[in-house]
Order: C-alpha cells, then structure tokens, then sequence
C-alpha cells in the first residue's frame, strides 16, 4: 500500500488511510523478519541504515532488533511516522522516524552504509529524483 502520493501536491497518506495500511501491513509482518536477517547479516556493527518510506516500520524494527546498527526512517506521512515511532516504542528498539521527502532528502550524501525501500518507488510523485 502506498506511503507516498502520486499527486505532488498532497503530503502522502494521513488519517484512516494509514489505519488501514497499518492493519494491511500488520498481517504480513512476520514477511520482514527474513529481509532484516539478511540485511543485518551483511551489515557490520554500528552500521547507518536508512528505510525510505518505512511505512508503519516494520523492516526498520524489525533490522533494529537483530544488530547495534543506528536507523532511520523516513516518510512523507506524519501519521505513519507517528505510527511507526510507536511501534517501534511498544518493540523497545531505537529508532529515530523522521518526517521527510524522498525526492528532497535532508541528509548529505554518503550518510549510510545500507538504503532499504520496498515496493515504494512506485508511489512517489518524483522516482527519479528519490
């Protein structure tokens, strides 16, 4: 499910339809445990990771429960980065979720070793740019 609109004017999804993701995503969240395995395998210890568009955060949680590696998330929706701040809270792991555009990104470059994306691309109002 989309965290990014296809239309550069809106900011993402926000409100309900978030709910409705979380819900979505909640049922195939055992579907992560593999992919942060094998990220967190190929990672060394202290690692920068970057989520771009992190949903609910699942991956994120999901990576920062198998290794010392400092993550962030980054997503256009506040609803979800509040969601996935949450989540991550209840899991007891650090992860700093941040409100962001993956088309403008407010990082330099070269800040992390690993840059994790899911089935996002495709969402965004500008791929090319992110």
């Amino acid at each position: 499910m989309p965290t990014h609109s296809r239309n550069p004017g809106r900011n993402g999804m926000e409100g309900w339809d978030c709910t409705l993701v979380r819900l979505d995503q909640a049922e195939r969240h055992g579907g992560f445990s593999p992919r942060g395995e094998s990220a967190a395998e190929r990672l060394p210890a202290g690692a920068c990771v970057l989520d771009v568009a992190p949903g609910p955060g699942f991956f994120a949680i999901e990576l920062a429960k198998l290794g010392d590696f400092r993550i962030t998330g980054l997503d256009i929706s506040r609803t979800l980065v509040k969601i996935a701040a949450k989540n991550a809270r209840t899991a007891g792991v650090n992860v700093d979720f941040r409100l962001g555009n993956a088309s403008a990104m407010p990082f330099a470059d070269e800040s992390f070793d690993f840059v994790y994306c899911s089935a996002a691309f495709k969402n965004f109002s500008e791929p090319v740019k992110a």
